[in-house]
């Protein structure tokens, strides 16, 4: 995923398909991976379960231009099973 180095956005991500039928996302917690040194590091804003309670989203701001962050999503749902799915963030200087 490109983000630009001054957007704060929020990224929704759908774990209905691994999820079984009746279970839920209970509690999600966003890690944004710390670079040594990095003097404007990505932050989490916010993060959380939708209302489907299927879907998570982090907001995210900040990082510092051609670095890329690893961001990691840990799920427990309501029957117990835990997950973690991690995703990648370049940090771009877009242009119009």
């Amino acid at each position: 995923i490109d983000k630009d180095v001054e957007a704060r956005l929020t990224y929704t991500f759908d774990w209905s398909q691994w999820l079984e039928n009746s279970d839920t996302i209970a509690s999600v917690e966003y890690t944004a991976a710390a670079r040594r040194n990095d003097p404007t590091p990505l932050v989490i804003e916010s993060s959380g379960i939708t209302d489907s309670n299927t879907d998570t989203y982090v907001e995210l701001s900040g990082g510092q231009i051609d670095k890329t962050y690893i961001v990691t999503a840990k799920v427990t749902t309501s029957d117990g099973l835990i997950d973690r799915r991690n995703f990648r963030v370049k940090v771009v200087n877009r242009s119009a």
